[in-house]
């Protein structure tokens, strides 16, 4: 672990959180992508962006590389809040949910809140 410790302490609930989004968001996406890709294509290569973002940052608070999250988790943010506009306003584009659809209703808004958690952590652990 790094020495500045952002993946440290409580910080360690951050990485098991983005370690499962990770884990959950890429399964799902592989699943759909193997079986069902031309059913919604955008939406499950989406979910496979979605789960490298979790990867890029769970590594980043393991490893305690500081930039990296925060350009990660303004991706995330910025995803969840395009992609979660998008699939309201264009419903049809989004024939499948995404990771970020509806800014994570089918999990649970986690993918909303989560980057807004992450930000605040880096800035407390400055």
């Amino acid at each position: 672990m790094s020495g500045d410790g952002i993946g440290t302490g409580p910080g360690r609930a951050l990485v098991a959180v983005y370690g499962l989004f990770a884990l959950a968001a890429g399964s799902r996406a592989g699943v759909q992508i193997a079986t069902r890709f031309g059913e919604a294509p955008l939406a499950y290569t989406l979910s496979a962006f979605a789960a490298l973002v979790y990867v890029v940052l769970t590594v980043a608070l393991v490893r305690g590389a500081r930039r990296l999250a925060y350009a990660a988790l303004g991706v995330e943010l910025a995803g969840v809040l395009l992609i979660g506009t998008a699939s309201l306003v264009d419903p049809a584009a989004f024939p499948d949910e995404t990771v970020w659809s509806a800014y994570g209703r089918g999990y649970l808004f986690i993918p909303l809140v989560l980057p807004v958690v992450g930000l605040y952590w880096l800035r407390r652990r400055r």
